[in-house]
């Protein structure tokens, strides 16, 4: 594991967390039971098989 050598100052850390940014899923129409539903990408396959329920 890496250890730092010497502290990071309070503004320094503060800076470097604030870069961080979550990206919202890319959300695709999926047809469940004749219902077209907006659904993350990563996720169409476990509609289309009947492992997830939209909304549920």
């Amino acid at each position: 594991m890496a250890v730092p050598k010497r502290k990071m100052s309070r503004s320094n850390t503060r800076h470097r967390r604030a870069q961080w940014r979550a990206t919202t899923p890319q959300l695709v129409p999926v047809v469940v039971d004749g219902v077209t539903h907006q659904v993350p990408q990563r996720l169409v396959k476990a509609y289309e098989r009947g492992l997830l329920r939209p909304g549920g």
